[in-house]
């Protein structure tokens, strides 16, 4: 499973405490959503996580079933990935990286 910290944490010990600079990615893109999910169900799901600086749903035919899900803290980003995927949303299995 990827997560969003591949790179950038340099061996810290982690703990929220630690912040990483605004440069550092903060962003999940998640795959195989529902079609019609909206921006309000991506929100109730996703923001157990973290606060949300943003949520872009696809909306074109190559686009649909996807979403790019930004948080304001890296730490949160990494929760939410190894906590929703695989999460099922409408017989979906939700895929984050």
């Amino acid at each position: 499973m990827a997560t969003p910290l591949r790179a950038g944490l340099g061996g810290g010990t982690g703990g929220r405490s630690n912040r990483l600079p605004p440069e550092v990615n903060r962003i999940l893109y998640v795959k195989n959503l529902p079609y019609k999910i909206t921006s309000e169900e991506m929100y109730e799901i996703f923001g157990k996580f973290g606060a949300i600086r943003q949520i872009r749903v696809g909306s074109t035919p190559e686009t649909r079933g996807t979403a790019f899900v930004v948080y304001e803290d890296i730490f949160d980003a990494k929760n939410a990935c190894e906590h929703l995927s695989g999460f099922n949303v409408s017989n979906r299995y939700l895929n984050g990286y």
